[in-house]
């Protein structure tokens, strides 16, 4: 079965903040680790960034696109 989870919490609570951190880094991933999900965002990402690069007038200012989502979420 392994260890019980308190008594690995203990010991993970004793290590140094940074290998606390890299530890949870490690476990989020695990837990988060959807590689077709990751690969369509990737997607999105790369085809809206090549829209903005081809035509930088087409782009939003942010205060203009908050002032949009405040208006339709109240």
């Amino acid at each position: 079965m392994g260890m019980p989870v308190e008594v690995l919490a203990s010991e993970v609570l004793q290590l140094p903040k940074a290998e606390r951190i890299r530890l949870l880094d490690q476990i989020v991933f695990s837990l988060d680790a959807d590689a077709a999900r990751d690969a369509a965002w990737d997607a999105v990402a790369a085809r809206r960034d090549a829209q903005a690069n081809s035509d930088p007038a087409a782009l939003l200012a942010l205060d203009d696109v908050l002032d949009k989502l405040r208006a339709t979420v109240q």
